[in-house]
């Protein structure tokens, strides 16, 4: 701002406080109209899973303006857990109505968000469930609106089954340890491929990391030469595992699946290097999850988890 010659007077300095503090005032989460403010709170932005879920919960809310406001967080990257915590300190802080969160860890996040409960906020879980003994033993009820990973992940390996033999390798690549979407997406595909009589060789975290995920498959392709298939937790993951593949060129020969449905994946099943991936709906799970939230300070809704769908994506999916 260009400065006039001379002391400004005190009404001058009187406004320009004014103005200064308008950006404060403006972060603050109380509205004048009432409306609610919704807090969406996801994990790292940097995957595409979430930049998706992130546009879908934007698209609603500029279609409900009316009904609500919407502040979108989320994390650098999936290990930033003390960040996510962080987040959710802000937002009680501000005092939001609701708070939407994908957490990044199903254990670390569950104190802070009994937290924001106990100051009167509506907490709905998305995406990853917190682990339910936790919460038992935090004496907290948060509602779960999201998809049924296991099953999801069945889908995708029974898929996979079909295309094997009974005694073929098979390599799991995980998500993180402590993630209960990652765990159950583990189960599901180890109940399919027992059921299809495979034989699991490896089974490791990759942290839904691409690079990771890279860096183990060539580890576990190189101890397991007649290795016929990964398992992937995602899509990030199952791009690291195409590339590792690739690189000891065994492309078609070493079936790759994922989970997620970005649209990186969907090139790389029609150029035939990804068999299948499972698509939980990423845009619309945020929006099933404010729109629950919203129902809940309406008095609507009691707290009760909302399963969402889940479907198996191959090549000639529509």
């Amino acid at each position: 701002m260009r400065h006039q010659a001379g002391f400004f007077s005190q009404g001058a300095m009187v406004a320009v406080l004014i103005f200064l503090l308008i950006p404060v005032l403006a972060g603050c989460q109380q509205t004048s109209d009432n409306r609610p403010v919704i807090a969406l709170i996801m994990k790292s932005l940097a995957n595409e899973f979430f930049k998706t879920m992130e546009d879908g919960a934007i698209a609603h809310q500029e279609q409900n303006a009316a009904k609500y406001i919407l502040r979108c967080n989320g994390i650098k990257d999936e290990e930033d857990v003390a960040k996510q915590v962080e987040l959710v300190e802000q937002m009680i802080a501000q005092q939001v109505q609701a708070i939407v969160i994908a957490p990044a860890d199903s254990k670390a996040l569950v104190p802070v968000c009994k937290k924001a409960t106990e100051a009167g906020i509506v907490v709905v879980n998305i995406d990853n469930k917190f682990d339910h003994e936790v919460l038992a033993k935090s004496h907290v009820k948060i509602p779960f609106v999201g998809p049924d990973n296991r099953k999801g992940a069945h889908l995708a390996g029974e898929h996979l089954a079909s295309k094997l033999t009974a005694g073929d390798e098979v390599a799991i690549l995980e998500g993180r340890p402590n993630a209960f979407n990652g765990i159950q997406r583990k189960l599901g595909f180890e109940d399919a491929m027992q059921a299809g009589g495979m034989k699991i060789v490896s089974s490791q975290s990759a942290h839904w990391e691409t690079d990771k995920a890279n860096t183990i498959a060539s580890a576990i392709l190189n101890e397991h030469p007649n290795l016929k298939a990964i398992l992937c937790a995602n899509d990030s993951m199952a791009i690291g595992a195409v590339a590792a593949v690739k690189a000891i060129g065994k492309t078609g020969q070493v079936l790759v699946i994922g989970f997620d449905n970005i649209s990186a994946v969907q090139q790389l099943m029609k150029d035939g290097k990804i068999l299948c991936t499972v698509d939980q709906h990423a845009d619309q799970i945020a929006v099933e999850g404010i729109k629950y939230a919203l129902r809940i300070l309406d008095e609507k809704e009691t707290l009760k988890d909302y399963e969402t769908r889940v479907d198996l994506i191959i090549p000639d999916s529509p």
